[in-house]
C-alpha cells in the first residue's frame, strides 16, 4: 500500500473526525460540560461508544493475531467481561450518580479521606498516561513505516502530528466529542472487520457456510479450556479474571466511566452498560474468527508473519484488493485516535478535579485551568511517545501493560473495601498499602511456580493485588475508643 493511499485515507478520516467533533461541541457549555457532556447523552449513543471504547489500535491488530498461540480462549474472558458490566451497572453506577461526581475518585475522598483520593487519582494517572501513550506509539510506528519513513520525515514530527490531531478534536467538546467519535470508531471498526472477512473468503472461494466450516474445523477455533488449572488460559482463571478486569479497568477507570456518567441518569447508564456488554460478545467473536481466517489464508499464500504482524501483512501486502488495505488503515486509525482522545480527556478531568481540585472555584476559573491542563497532558503524552521511540524495545511495551495491571489492583481493593465495609481507616497510611500491594504481588508472581507447585499466574494476579490491598486496609481500621 503506497504512502499516498495511506495519507489520503487518514486525511479523509480526520476530516470526518473533526466534522463530527465540531457538530458535537456546538453551543456554549460550562466547564463541567467538558467533563460529563452536560449529562444529556442518549443511552444508545453511550452504549455504542462504550462498545468500541475499550478497543484500541493494539486490540485491532493483536486480537486476531493472538489466535495462533491461544486459539479462541480470549472468549472465556469476554464472557467474564459481561458479568463485570453487570456489576458496574448495579453496584458502582448508582454510587457515582448518587454522589454526582465529576471524577469517580472523589468517592475515595468521601469514604476514606484526601490521601486515599490522591492515591487513586495518581495510580490512574500513571497507568493511563503510559497505557495510552504506548498504544499511540505502536500506531505511530506503523505510520512511520507506511508514511513518514518513506517520505523521509522524522518520528518526532509523526508523534507531534498525531497529538495535535487528538488535541484538536477534544479541546473544545471534551466528552461530547469523545462520545460521538467513539460511535464513529465503533462503526469503522466493525465495517473493517466484516469486509476483510468477506474479501478473504472470496479469495479462498468460500461462501458463508464454507467460511463458517473453515473456522469451525480449524484447531485454532477452540474456545473453552478446562483441562489444566495451572495454565493461564484455564477457563475459570480467565472467566473470573475477565469479571474483575472489567470492574477494575472499566468501572474504576475515569476514562471509560466518564462516558457512562454522561448519561441522563443511573437508569440510562445501566441500559447502556448492559447493551454494550452484550454487544461486545459477538464483536470480539468476529475479531477471533478473522484471526482464524488470517492464519488459514497466510498458510495458503506463504505469508510468514504471525501475531501482531499478521493482519497488517495480509491487509496491505497485495494479496487482497487495495480496498482491504484502506479498511485496515481506517480501522487502525479510528481505534487508535479515538482511544487517545478519550484518554486525554480523562487525564484532563482527573488531574483538574482530583489533583488540582475545583472546590470553591468559579466555572470560568475551572475552565481556564482545564484548558491549560489539557494542553499540558497532550504535550506530556507526546513526549512519552517519543521516549518509547528512543528506547525502541518490545520489553518496554510489555512492561507498560504489566504495570497497568498492577496499578488497577490497589484501586479495585480500595473501592471494594469502601463499598463492603463502612468502618473508617487511618487515611494517611493508605498510600503505603497501595504501593506495597503491587510489590508483594510482583514477588509472588515471580516465584509462584517454585512456591505453589508449578502454578503460573495470569490475569488473575489483579485479584491478588486487590485482595492484598483489602487486607492492608483492614489493618488500618480505626479502633473505637474504650
Amino acid at each position: 500500500m503506497s504512502p499516498l493511499a495511506v495519507i489520503l485515507t487518514m486525511l479523509g478520516y480526520f476530516a470526518l473526525l473533526l466534522a463530527v467533533s465540531f457538530i458535537a461541541s456546538r453551543g456554549k457549555g460550562s466547564a463541567s460540560d467538558f467533563f460529563n457532556g452536560g449529562r444529556k447523552a442518549p443511552w444508545w449513543v453511550v452504549a455504542l461508544a462504550m462498545l468500541g471504547a475499550p478497543m484500541s489500535g493494539v486490540t485491532f491488530v493483536s486480537v486476531p493475531g493472538m489466535v495462533g498461540d491461544s486459539a479462541m480462549s480470549y472468549m472465556q474472558m469476554v464472557l467474564g467481561f459481561f458479568v463485570g458490566y453487570l456489576v458496574i451497572a448495579f453496584v458502582l453506577t448508582p454510587v457515582f450518580f448518587r454522589k454526582n461526581t465529576v471524577s469517580i475518585y472523589q468517592y475515595l475522598d468521601d469514604r476514606f479521606g484526601g490521601s486515599s483520593h490522591k492515591t487513586g487519582a495518581w495510580f490512574f494517572f500513571i497507568s493511563k498516561m503510559l497505557g495510552a501513550s504506548v498504544r499511540l506509539f505502536l500506531v505511530c510506528v506503523t505510520l512511520q513505516l507506511m508514511v513518514f519513513g518513506p517520505l523521509g520525515l522524522p518520528f518526532a514530527l509523526n508523534a507531534a502530528v498525531c497529538m495535535l490531531i487528538v488535541l484538536a478534536y477534544t479541546f473544545r467538546g471534551g466528552m461530547k466529542s469523545v462520545l460521538w467519535t467513539d460511535v464513529l470508531k465503533t462503526v469503522c471498526m466493525i465495517v473493517a472487520i466484516v469486509l476483510t472477512i468477506v474479501f478473504i473468503s472470496r479469495d479462498m472461494g468460500l461462501d458463508f457456510s464454507g467460511t463458517a466450516s473453515t473456522v469451525r474445523e480449524s484447531p485454532a477455533s477452540r474456545i473453552f479450556f478446562f483441562d489444566d488449572p495451572n495454565q493461564p488460559r484455564y477457563f475459570w482463571k480467565q472467566f473470573l479474571a475477565g469479571v474483575f478486569i472489567v470492574v477494575a479497568m472499566t468501572g474504576l477507570d475515569q476514562d471509560l466511566m466518564q462516558r457512562t456518567l454522561s448519561s441522563r441518569n443511573a437508569r440510562d447508564s445501566r441500559k447502556n452498560l448492559i447493551t454494550s456488554g452484550l454487544l461486545q460478545v459477538p464483536v470480539v467473536f468476529l475479531f477471533l474468527c478473522l484471526g482464524v481466517l488470517l492464519y488459514v489464508f497466510a498458510e495458503q499464500k506463504g505469508i510468514a508473519q504471525r501475531g501482531d504482524l499478521l493482519f497488517p501483512a495480509v491487509a496491505t501486502g497485495g494479496s487482497l484488493p487495495p480496498i482491504a488495505g484502506v479498511l485496515f488503515v481506517l480501522g487502525l486509525v479510528s481505534c487508535a485516535f479515538s482511544a487517545g482522545g478519550s484518554a486525554l480527556t480523562a487525564l484532563t478531568t482527573s488531574f483538574t478535579a482530583d489533583i488540582i481540585g475545583t472546590e470553591g472555584k468559579t466555572d470560568a476559573a475551572v475552565g481556564r485551568t482545564r484548558k491549560r491542563v489539557h494542553i499540558a497532558m497532550a504535550l506530556l503524552m507526546g513526549l512519552v511517545i517519543y521516549g518509547f521511540y528512543l528506547l525502541n524495545t518490545q520489553s518496554v511495551i510489555d512492561a507498560v501493560y504489566k504495570l497497568a495491571s498492577y496499578t488497577y489492583g490497589p484501586i479495585l481493593g480500595m473501592f471494594a473495601f469502601g463499598l463492603a465495609c463502612k468502618k473508617p481507616v487511618h487515611d494517611k497510611w493508605v498510600p503505603l498499602v497501595a504501593v506495597l500491594s503491587p510489590v508483594i504481588s510482583y514477588v509472588l508472581q515471580a516465584n509462584s511456580e517454585q512456591w505453589l507447585g508449578g502454578y503460573r499466574f495470569g490475569y488473575e494476579l489483579l485479584l491478588v493485588n486487590a485482595l492484598l490491598t483489602v487486607l492492608g486496609l483492614c489493618l488500618l481500621i480505626k479502633r473505637a475508643p474504650r
